[in-house]
């Protein structure tokens, strides 16, 4: 993770470092009793999102799985009880406590291939020299290298996706919690809290070439470490998202392509709604957050309304895109500190109807790096872009990007003023804040 300073503050800094650490204590749950306590003398593992606390607050609210009964709460340590508390009890509210790091794929990818895959012979068949560029493999049979590809890829996707119920908190034991290679499905359901976990990016074992992605052809790789597919209330909390050992630095390139086996890190689409990402930490990945995946007219009938999502304060950090892209929704993102490095693309991506607020953020950019960059338009949506500080100075960021892009004009005034946020701090300490209190096992 960059430690970069941010520019022009170092009092100021050292003042909010000071002050985000005071009553801030690593998150310990028992094993075997009830759990530390809360400030408010509460299970840790029991607790809720506060009232007005971004839009997971919304309505209802989001509670998780607070209610459980004793014979709803588990403490898991390996993939199968994870899969099997998970399964229990079906949308009985249910805690699931989570203890060390649980690998979805500790057999590794051999152990899903199906008989007869080899990797050699698919880049035989299929390079370019010998394919071209012209057709994908989607008509390929069964007992082709694309067909034992496919199987391989099924194999594996049945293994590391885990569907998460209504009224759920997953939350991890102490300070090194969390899940290597797996995939959190929460798929149309409501009221769920992931907290206090890392997780390792999900590496896709059986990318799939395709000739016609592009003018040279593209790898393409399935699994985000976690999806938000048509649910409600959701509140991702202290939470670390990482590629972690297996980066894209070191990823090989076939066919002159990087082999592309990371997809997104948190995804929120097909109309789902209300959701809260607060204090989490997302580092060192290529395509980090969707929010709504298409323009197409089918999706549009499905998203457009919905999709509403807050983050704040969290630490965006070596990241090339999509923190996030945003199509449809009302987002609000306020609060949070993205940290680039030289790899940088774009940290807001302006999509089909999206209403984004972006405000009180700070951006540490590297030499060389234009603020201009901070914006990304894909099609033309007004958006809110106000008090916002870039090394340390306040930056118009639309302004900016309309004067070094003027082909891609944006606009500004999202239609939308956020009304569920909890206390707003100064952009200026922003820095000093999130980076010192953002991520896994340091909630407070």
């Amino acid at each position: 993770m960059s430690t970069q300073k941010w520019h022009g503050h170092d009092i100021a800094a050292k003042v909010a470092r000071a002050a985000a650490v005071v009553g801030c204590t690593a998150l310990v749950l028992s094993v075997t009793g009830p759990g530390a306590q809360a400030a408010a003398g509460r299970d840790v593992a029991r607790q809720t999102l506060p009232a007005n606390d971004g839009w997971a607050s919304y309505g209802t609210g989001t509670t998780g799985g607070a209610d459980a009964d004793a014979s709803h709460v588990y403490t898991v340590s390996t993939w199968a009880e994870f899969k099997a508390a998970l399964a229990d009890g079906g949308s009985a509210p249910k805690i699931i406590k989570v203890k060390g790091t649980i690998d979805a794929v500790s057999e590794g990818c051999e152990a899903f291939a199906a008989d007869g895959y080899d990797f050699d012979a698919y880049l035989e068949k299929y390079s370019p020299e010998n394919w071209g560029l012209d057709t994908d493999l989607s008509g390929e049979p069964a007992d082709s290298p694309e067909g034992l590809r496919a199987a391989s890829a099924a194999n594996q996707n049945k293994v590391i996706k885990a569907a998460v119920p209504a009224n759920t908190t997953i939350i991890g034991i102490g300070g090194n919690a969390g899940f290597k290679g797996a995939s959190l499905q929460i798929t149309g359901v409501d009221n769920v809290i992931v907290r206090n976990l890392t997780f390792e990016s999900p590496i896709d074992c059986f990318p799939q070439w395709d000739p016609t992605d592009g003018s040279n052809g593209n790898w393409n790789s399935e699994y985000d470490t976690a999806v938000v597919y048509g649910s409600t209330h959701v509140w991702m909390d202290h939470n670390t998202f990482t590629d972690g050992t297996h980066p894209d630095s070191a990823a090989p390139t076939y066919f002159g392509m990087l082999y592309q086996q990371h997809d997104g890190e948190l995804d929120i689409v097909k109309g789902a709604d209300y959701v809260t990402a607060s204090w989490n930490v997302f580092t060192e990945h290529d395509k980090t957050i969707l929010i709504g995946n298409s323009d197409s007219a089918a999706t549009t009938a499905i998203d457009r309304g919905h999709l509403k999502v807050t983050f704040h304060h969290n630490l965006f950090s070596d990241l090339v895109e999509r923190a996030p892209r945003v199509r449809f929704g009302q987002v609000d993102s306020y609060n949070n500190h993205f940290v680039a490095n030289d790899d940088f693309a774009y940290s807001f991506g302006i999509g089909k109807e999206s209403q984004l607020v972006a405000e009180h953020n700070a951006f540490t950019l590297p030499e060389g790096i234009s603020a201009a960059k901070v914006l990304k338009r894909w099609n033309v949506s007004p958006l809110t872009a106000a008090d916002n500080y870039v090394n340390g100075e306040v930056t118009d960021l639309i302004a900016v990007h309309n004067a070094e892009i003027p082909a891609e004009t944006l606009e500004s005034g999202a239609g939308w003023t956020p009304t569920l946020r909890t206390k707003v701090d100064p952009a200026q300490a922003v820095p000093g804040i999130v980076d010192h209190r953002a991520g896994a096992g340091r909630i407070c």
